[in-house]
């Protein structure tokens, strides 16, 4: 039995707190990203979180999908995002993450927006783990994700456990940025990056954004990359925007 690379070890299964208190959940991100489109950008890359999942201790984590609830959350997401924008989908390569772009963009083309494909991309997973046994360990002894990102920032794990910190936010922004800078996009247009909390914490630190023991990174939560008077910028739901120097 592993322990998650998603969530604290505590958390309940998402659909037993009741699916009224998840309605918020990607609510902001894509509130952040109609306004990014409002004030004139043309491209993005908004890299997220996952939406809703099972916290089955009896199976691997990554094989852990997203509940019925957390379907539902998915549609709504892709339903709010801006019309006029054309959509493209990337994801870890689990199931809950293929899914969760799957479903977002099915939404958006339902009503009426364009998307074209979704596929699998490494760099949206967990590839920073070396040593993903020792990760579990350490997330468990951590007790809570954020107490490990920051022993992770710290050099406080071993170093055959994960890659150095900022290694892996290099490595996560390089694969954005490349979305963002395709030759082949016409018009405005949005990628879809799915991952985990895991990540979206580690970026979010990296960059200068939130720390990670700001507010937690729910389920939908996302990051929005986009290019301003040349430069690249990042954008947190919660307000915060830096810019990007690779």
């Amino acid at each position: 039995m592993q322990e998650t690379t998603d969530s604290p070890g505590k958390r309940a299964d998402a659909d037993t707190r009741g699916a009224e208190a998840h309605h918020h959940f990607g609510r902001d991100t894509t509130q952040m990203v109609c306004d990014a489109y409002a004030q004139g950008i043309e491209r993005g890359v908004l890299f997220m979180r996952h939406s809703a999942r099972t916290f089955d201790r009896d199976i691997h984590d990554l094989l852990n999908p997203l509940t019925d609830h957390g379907r539902g959350l998915s549609l709504k997401f892709g339903s709010r995002l801006p019309k006029d924008v054309r959509l493209r989908g990337y994801a870890s390569p689990p199931e809950r993450c293929m899914e969760t772009a799957e479903l977002a963009l099915h939404a958006h083309a339902e009503a009426g927006g364009e998307r074209s494909r979704v596929r699998a991309v490494e760099a949206l997973g967990v590839f920073y783990a070396l040593d993903q046994q020792k990760m579990w360990k350490g997330l468990s002894l951590a007790e809570g994700l954020p107490n490990y990102v920051e022993q992770w920032f710290a050099d406080q794990v071993p170093v055959d456990a994960m890659m150095p910190a900022p290694l892996a936010v290099k490595m996560i922004l390089r694969a954005l940025v490349g979305k963002l800078r395709d030759d082949a996009i016409q018009g405005r247009h949005l990628d879809i990056c799915v991952s985990h909390d895991l990540s979206v914490y580690t970026l979010r630190h990296g960059v200068g954004l939130e720390s990670v023991q700001g507010p937690e990174v729910e389920f939908l939560d996302g990051l929005l990359l986009f290019e301003k008077d040349g430069h690249l910028r990042m954008r947190s739901q919660h307000g915060g925007e830096v810019a990007i120097d690779l």
